[in-house]
C-alpha cells in the first residue's frame, strides 16, 4: 500500500514538473531572446531601424504570432516603421492604404492608450474593419501594445496570429516588455541624434565663429583695405554656406558696382562683372539684387528658374547658379550694398545659413563704414594741413607786405629827401653849363695871348665835359628816384576784365619797337604760342603792362648778351606762351640768353638787386614785379633756368582776384 501511494504521488507531480520544466525553458527562451535585444540595442545605439527589426522579430517568435509590425507617427496617420512576417502583397497594400489616425485596431489602442487583447477579431463586437486590411493580413488574432513616452502614445506594437486564440499572459508580458524596450530604443536614437544635431550644430557654429574671427582679423590688420575685407567675407560665405559663389556689391551714387566675388573663374568674373556694371536701384525685381535693395531685406530663392519675378536670365546663365540668397548691407536703414550667395543646384539654404550671411553683411557694413570714416578723417585732415599752409603763407605774405610797406615808405621818404637837393644839382649844373657859354662868349671878345687862349679853352672844355658827367649822372639819380617813388606809390587804377593774349602781344610789340627806338642795330626773334581758350582776366592791365615790359625787357637784354659772346649761329629769340588752367592763366616769357647762376637766383625778386652794371639798371624792376603778381593779384611768379642756355619766367593770375588781392591792389 506504501508503495502504491508513493507510486500515485510520483504521477500528481510529473505534470508539475513539465509544467515547470516548460515555464523555464520559456523563461530561458525570453530571457535569451531579452539578451540578444539588449545586445543590439548595446551595439545599435544609432541604428534605430536594426532594434526595432530585431524586436519585431523576436516577439513574434517568442508569442507564436504570423506577423508583428511597429508603427509610429500618430498625428496625421500611422507609419510602418518596423515589421516581420509580411507578405509583398501585404507591403504594397500598406504602403498604397496608410492608416489614417483613430481606425483600425491600431487606432483603438491610440485612442485607449492601453494594450487592446482581441483573441478573435471576427467575434469581437468593438472590431472595425478597416478597408480590405482583414483579408489581405488574415488577422483573427490580435494583439496591440501602446508605445509612450511621457503619458503620451507615439506608436502602437501589434502582433496577428492567422488562427484565433488568445495569447498567453507570458506572451503579452514579454511582447509589452519589448515594447518597453522599442520606447528605449527611440529615445535612445532621440537622444543620439539630438547629440549628433547639437554636435554638428556646435561644430557649424565653431566653423562660423572661427571664420568670424578670422574675417574681424582680416577687418583689424585691413581696416583701410575694403578689398581685401569684402574678398575674405565673400570666400568665408561661400565655404561655410556650402554655396558655389558669393558676390558683392557696392552703392556708388545711384548705382551699385560690382566690387567682390569668389568661385569663379576669371573669364565667368570678368562676364558677370561687364553684365552687372552697372546696377541701377530702380524697381528692379528681377534680379535677386535689386529685389533685396527694393525691399531692403534678404531675399531667399530656392531656384531662380522657378521664380515667376525673375528676368535675370543672362546673369543665370553666366553665372550657372539656382538658389541664390541676397542679403543687403543696412547703414542706419540704408541699403550699401548687398552680398549675393549662390548655389548652382536648386537646393535652398538653411536658416543658419542665411543667418551666417547677414553676419557677414553686418561685418561688411562696419568695413565699408571704417573706410568711409578713414577717408573722411584722411580728408578733414588734408583740409586743416591745407588751411594750415594757407594760413602760414597769407601770414608770411602779410609779414613781407608789412616789411615791403615800411621799405616803401621809408623809400618813398628818401626819395623825397633826395630829390629837393637833387634837383638843385640839376638845375645848377645847367645853369653852370650856360653861364660856361657866356663866359666863353665874353673871352672871346677879351684880347688874349696865344697861350692864355688855349689854356681858357682846355679849362672851359673840362668844366663843361665835368657839367655833362653832372648832368647825366643827375639825371640818373633822377630817374633812380622816380622808380623809388613809382615803387611805393599809392594806387594803381582800376582792375578790369582783359583779353590776356592781347595784352601780352600788345606788350611785345611796344617792347620790341622801343629797343630798336634806343639801341640801333638792335634784332630779336618773337615767338607767340597763345592758348585761345586763355580768354579773359579780372586784372589791373597797366599794372600788368609794366611787369610784362619788365621782363620782355630783362629777357632782350640777356639774349642779346649772350649773341656778342656766342657767334654768327646764335639767334637771341624771346618766346611768349600762355596757357588755360581753368580757374587759372599761365603766362611764360622765355629767353635763350645767358641764364642766371643759382647763388643770385634767390636774391633777383629783392629790391635794389641788380645783375646790370652799374647805370643800366635800378635793380626795381622785378621787385615791383613780383609785387604786382602776388601781393595785388593774389598770383605766383617762378623763374625756371639753366645758366648760358636760358631763363624762363612763369605768372600764374586768377582769372578773377580775390577781395584780399583787391585790397592788396588798391593799397598799391
Amino acid at each position: 500500500m506504501r508503495k502504491r501511494s508513493r507510486s500515485a504521488a510520483g504521477l500528481r507531480k510529473a505534470p508539475e514538473a513539465a509544467r515547470l520544466r516548460s515555464e523555464l525553458a520559456e523563461s530561458r527562451q525570453y530571457q535569451t531572446a531579452t539578451a540578444a535585444i539588449l545586445k543590439v540595442i548595446a551595439r545599435s545605439a544609432s541604428n534605430l531601424q536594426a532594434v526595432l527589426d530585431t524586436l519585431v522579430e523576436s516577439a513574434v517568435g517568442l508569442a507564436g504570432a504570423n506577423t508583428g509590425a511597429i508603427f509610429q507617427g500618430v498625428d496625421a496617420q500611422l507609419r510602418l516603421t518596423a515589421l516581420y512576417g509580411y507578405t509583398s502583397e501585404m507591403l504594397d497594400y500598406m504602403r498604397a492604404h496608410p492608416i489614417p489616425r483613430g481606425k483600425g485596431n491600431v487606432g483603438r489602442v491610440v485612442s485607449a492608450g492601453k494594450t487592446i487583447h482581441i483573441p478573435d477579431v471576427l467575434a469581437d463586437p468593438n472590431h472595425r474593419p478597416f478597408g480590405d486590411y482583414q483579408r489581405v493580413f488574415r488577422i483573427r488574432a490580435w494583439l496591440g501594445i501602446p508605445i509612450t513616452r511621457e503619458g503620451r502614445v507615439e506608436g502602437v506594437f501589434g502582433l496577428v496570429r492567422h488562427t484565433p486564440g488568445p495569447f498567453t499572459q507570458s506572451q503579452i508580458d514579454v511582447a509589452t516588455t519589448f515594447a518597453d524596450q522599442a520606447v528605449i530604443a527611440i529615445e535612445n536614437a532621440r537622444l543620439f541624434d539630438e547629440v549628433q544635431t547639437k554636435t554638428r550644430d556646435l561644430e557649424e557654429s565653431l566653423k562660423q565663429q572661427t571664420a568670424t574671427a578670422d574675417v574681424l582679423k582680416v577687418i583689424s590688420r585691413s581696416a583701410f583695405n575694403l578689398q581685401n575685407v569684402l574678398d575674405t567675407l565673400v570666400e568665408s560665405a561661400t565655404r561655410l554656406c556650402q554655396a558655389d559663389q558669393a558676390w558683392v556689391f557696392q552703392r556708388d551714387g545711384e548705382l551699385f558696382r560690382f566690387v567682390a566675388s569668389f568661385g569663379l573663374a576669371v573669364q565667368t568674373h570678368a562676364r558677370i562683372r561687364s553684365f552687372f556694371m552697372p546696377l541701377e536701384v530702380r524697381a528692379e525685381r528681377g534680379s535677386i539684387v535689386g529685389r533685396a535693395v527694393l525691399e531692403g531685406r534678404t531675399v531667399h530663392v530656392a531656384d531662380v528658374l522657378r521664380d515667376p519675378e525673375y528676368t535675370w536670365g543672362k546673369a543665370q546663365e553666366i553665372g550657372g547658379y539656382r538658389a541664390a540668397v541676397g542679403v543687403p548691407l543696412l547703414r542706419e536703414g540704408e541699403v550699401i550694398g548687398v552680398i549675393f550667395v549662390a548655389r548652382n543646384v536648386p537646393e535652398p539654404f538653411t536658416s543658419k545659413q542665411i543667418e551666417l550671411v547677414t553676419t557677414f553683411a553686418d561685418q561688411a557694413v562696419i568695413a565699408i563704414e571704417n573706410v568711409r570714416l578713414f577717408e573722411a578723417e584722411q580728408a578733414r585732415t588734408r583740409e586743416l594741413a591745407q588751411s594750415l599752409l594757407d594760413l602760414q603763407i597769407a601770414q608770411d605774405r602779410l609779414v613781407q607786405t608789412q616789411k615791403l610797406a615800411s621799405l616803401g615808405q621809408l623809400t618813398a621818404g628818401i626819395a623825397h629827401e633826395i630829390k629837393n637837393p637833387l634837383n638843385f644839382v640839376n638845375n645848377f649844373s645847367a645853369l653852370s653849363s650856360e653861364l660856361l657859354n657866356e663866359l666863353r662868349e665874353v673871352v672871346q671878345d677879351t684880347p688874349l695871348g696865344e697861350k692864355a687862349r688855349v689854356e681858357i679853352d682846355e679849362l672851359t672844355e673840362t668844366l663843361r665835359s665835368n657839367l655833362d658827367r653832372i648832368e647825366q649822372h643827375g639825371k640818373r639819380a633822377d630817374s633812380i628816384v622816380k622808380n623809388m617813388l613809382l615803387h611805393s606809390r599809392e594806387g594803381s587804377g582800376e582792375h578790369r576784365p582783359v583779353e590776356i593774349n592781347a595784352i601780352i602781344d600788345e606788350s611785345l610789340n611796344l617792347a620790341y619797337h622801343g629797343a630798336r627806338a634806343e639801341k640801333q642795330g638792335f634784332n630779336i626773334k618773337l615767338e607767340r604760342d597763345f592758348d585761345a581758350a586763355v580768354g579773359v582776366a579780372d586784372i589791373y592791365p597797366q599794372e600788368i603792362t609794366r611787369v610784362l615790359l619788365n621782363l620782355i625787357s630783362n629777357g632782350f637784354y640777356a639774349a642779346t648778351k649772350r649773341a656778342k659772346t656766342a657767334g654768327d649761329g646764335f639767334e637771341p629769340k624771346l618766346n611768349a606762351i600762355t596757357r588755360n588752367l581753368g580757374e587759372k592763366i599761365e603766362i611764360r616769357i622765355r629767353d635763350n640768353g645767358t641764364g642766371i647762376a643759382p647763388d643770385i637766383r634767390e636774391k633777383i625778386f629783392n629790391p635794389f638787386f641788380t645783375t646790370k652794371p652799374a647805370g643800366e639798371g635800378t635793380g626795381l624792376g622785378l621787385s615791383m614785379s613780383h609785387d604786382i603778381i602776388v601781393k595785388q593779384h593774389g598770383g605766383t611768379i617762378e623763374v625756371v633756368t639753366e645758366p648760358g642756355s636760358f631763363t624762363e619766367f612763369i605768372i600764374t593770375l586768377p582769372r578773377t582776384m580775390s577781395m584780399q588781392a583787391k585790397s592788396e591792389g588798391r593799397k598799391h
